[in-house]
């Protein structure tokens, strides 16, 4: 069992990171809050769950493209986290520091038929509409990444897994912070990360998934 009684997740056989420096041999769980910039304001921080920094977030409101700074702990810029406009399904980037791409994280609408008891002859369905949401870049080894969104993201848990190996990479998980909401400030979740896998690139991936679920559910 690991932090908050979680059940940690197994090692990846391959690093997979764009900061190699949020990369721990050991699982790592990090703490976020639904609809940070609606709660925060301008700028927030993603710390991990016994309390240390992880990284620093600053909102530039006037900007079309919504850009965020993401900073590390000490105030050096790390990327930023830009939407992107022009495309079908909302799009999100991660820029690096001379604002090229490093990552893109694409949504797509997931389909599921619910069928209720026979009636008269009739088979009834219900059609469910959800959000999924895609993560590709090339790591800081030169690997082709896809992270995928396994479950929804108002779930009481959701994983992130890695489309190659199938393995999950990081869980976010709803339940693990029950009655720590007084610590921790209210509408928190849990993020439990793999050993192997890069907190800060997990931690960017769920800010991208909220703003995108704030957005298409109207705030």
């Amino acid at each position: 069992m690991g932090i908050l009684g979680h059940r940690n997740l197994d090692p990846v056989a391959e690093p997979i990171a764009l900061f190699e420096q949020y990369v721990s041999r050991e699982p790592q769980t990090i703490v976020l809050r639904e609809k940070v910039f609606s709660v925060s304001g301008d700028s927030f921080e993603i710390k991990f769950a016994n309390g240390a920094p992880l990284i620093k977030v600053r909102g530039a409101w006037m900007s079309l493209s919504g850009r965020k700074k993401v900073e590390d702990a000490q105030g050096n810029h790390l990327f930023d986290i830009v939407k992107e406009h022009l495309h079908i399904h909302t799009t999100y980037a991660l820029e690096d520091t001379h604002h090229k791409k490093m990552c893109e994280v694409k949504s797509s609408l997931a389909c599921t038929f619910w069928a209720s008891e026979m009636m008269k002859g009739h088979c009834w369905l219900a059609l469910v509409l959800g959000s999924k949401a895609t993560a590709t870049f090339t790591d800081s080894r030169g690997k082709t990444v896809a992270l995928k969104m396994k479950g929804g993201w108002y779930d009481q848990s959701a994983d992130i897994v890695d489309d190659k190996s199938g393995q999950t990479v990081a869980r976010i998980d709803r339940k693990l912070l029950s009655g720590r909401d007084l610590v921790f400030g209210q509408q928190t979740y849990a993020v439990v990360i793999a050993p192997g896998v890069d907190a800060a690139l997990i931690a960017a991936l769920c800010i991208c998934f909220d703003e995108k679920n704030n957005e298409e559910g109207g705030q």
